[in-house]
């Protein structure tokens, strides 16, 4: 143990490079399993009401199927998380092409991403920090990206994940972890009956392609209104055009913040009656990805389960996604001389 922080093999890659896995552990007994390749949380351990620990993190016990299969559990996401349409912006006068990887559009940083590159880590402290040089034309992106992550597990029971990038040329950067949960224990069942709750008055409607429209529209009236608890499955199965064209929730709620505040604001509120366990989000970011696991159909099986449909849920802090497109949007284009700093915070608690 150095530190709370502890290292094993897991892996190698099929180029020959060795996967570690870093164990973060607090005081409480919880536990965080890390992996350099990605940035991948593998495991959450949190007790529920009765002081019963289980993994509440959707992921897989080897690493190949993070390598091949993986629809992101746990990632890192960058150069910009979500989706950009047809993969194409105009910055400074001038078209950038990103390679595309979804329908026509460029998803999560292209394929591949953040998510499936080794990134250098070093243990400071409490701390595991994770740094990546993402190369000029890297999936069509302009400018040498340097991104560094780190991860801390708290006494309070926090995940914090504080980003931070520098880039040589104007360029995109909308990073995210996109860990997928299920506070019942991964693999117990759907996600439907998790209360919710999410400080937004508004949310970014899509085309049929998730694409955004551009305009941001009151969530008064329809299915995406969280702002008082409701279980995800309550109006997830409605009649309603959003709904199809996420397959269900897959939409970027817009925080009840100012824009530019960059304090910490409690955003997202779960809970899983059953067990009690409760998850919080807080974050500086101007949104939030709420996706309900629409596409998880059992083809891919982990920990011992098989991923069923809506058998996780993410919570994507975020800037909305096409900002390059969208000038209404705030901004999302890092130049040099500039730093991106930003910092999520995910709480584990039980309620009564």
């Amino acid at each position: 143990m150095q530190n709370g922080i502890t290292q094993a093999p897991f892996g190698t890659l099929p180029d020959g490079r060795q996967v570690t896995q870093y164990t973060l552990k607090n005081n409480n007994g919880m536990i965080v399993r890390i992996l350099d390749f990605g940035g991948i949380i593998t495991e959450i351990h949190v007790p529920d009401r009765d002081g019963v620990f289980a993994d509440v993190a959707l992921g897989f016990e080897t690493l190949g199927p993070y390598v091949k299969d993986s629809p992101y559990f746990g990632a890192l996401i960058g150069r910009y998380g979500n989706r950009i349409g047809k993969g194409r912006f105009t910055l400074d006068g001038k078209e950038v092409q990103l390679t595309v990887n979804n329908g026509n559009n460029h998803l999560h940083g292209g394929d591949p991403g953040y998510d499936k590159v080794l990134w250098t880590a070093v243990v400071e402290g409490a701390s595991l920090v994770l740094r990546y040089d993402s190369p000029d034309g890297e999936q069509g992106y302009p400018g040498n990206l340097v991104a560094t992550v780190t991860y801390q597990l708290t006494d309070d029971n926090e995940i914090v994940v504080r980003f931070h990038a520098v880039t040589d040329r104007p360029t995109p950067v909308n990073l995210t972890q996109h860990s997928y949960f299920n506070l019942a224990g991964a693999g117990q069942g759907d996600i439907l009956g998790h209360e919710i709750t999410i400080d937004a008055d508004k949310f970014v409607p899509i085309d049929a392609g998730s694409i955004p429209f551009g305009e941001l529209a009151p969530v008064t009236g329809t299915p995406f209104d969280f702002r008082k608890p409701r279980t995800i499955g309550e109006r997830i199965g409605q009649p309603d055009k959003q709904l199809r064209h996420g397959t269900g929730y897959d939409h970027c709620w817009v925080l009840n913040k100012p824009l530019g505040e960059r304090g910490l604001k409690c955003a997202v509120h779960v809970i899983e009656p059953t067990t009690g366990r409760v998850l919080e989000l807080f974050t500086q970011e101007p949104g939030v990805q709420f996706y309900s696991g629409n596409f998880l159909d059992g083809s891919l099986e982990g920990k011992g389960h098989p991923w069923i449909f809506r058998s996780g849920f993410c919570i994507e802090p975020e800037h909305y996604p096409d900002s390059p497109n969208q000038p209404s949007y705030p901004n999302t284009i890092l130049r040099p001389g500039d730093v991106y700093e930003t910092e999520s915070r995910f709480r584990f608690s039980v309620a009564p």
